[in-house]
């Protein structure tokens, strides 16, 4: 699988989510793919678990701007350190880093996603 394509796929992911595109996002994912977001909690079917998983975020979120810090690209995934900033509903902002792995079936669609951070942290920023 080229690099092109993996970095296409991270990106359309990030970039999908940011805008809150649900349908857009759930087509980046195979039919069986698990997200592990963070690491520790059970692991989430991604198509399944998206519209309640888009809910949670537009429930806790005014605004939400995601970059992608550094890619690295290697086999058929991508390891990804990221930054969130976000405007909660509470009208604080709040900010979290983290790192994403992402394993790419061959089909060229996301297989799993395993997301390192601290949400609590970035929540307990936002609570009003």
């Amino acid at each position: 699988m080229s690099p092109e394509l993996i970095q296409n796929l991270v990106t359309a992911y990030f970039d999908n989510l940011q805008s809150m595109n649900l349908a857009g996002w759930v087509e980046l994912f195979t039919e069986d793919a698990l997200i592990c977001d963070p690491v520790g909690k059970p692991p989430s079917k991604a198509r399944e678990n998206a519209p309640a998983f888009f809910g949670l975020l537009s429930m806790a979120f005014e605004k939400l701007e995601l970059s992608q810090d550094n890619v690295f690209i290697a086999g058929n995934g991508a390891a990804v350190k990221w930054t969130m900033r976000v405007l909660g509903k509470s009208g604080k902002p709040g900010m979290g880093e983290g790192i994403s792995v992402f394993a790419v079936h061959e089909s060229g669609k996301i297989q799993q996603v395993s997301s390192y951070w601290d949400d609590a942290a970035l929540m307990a920023q936002i609570k009003g």
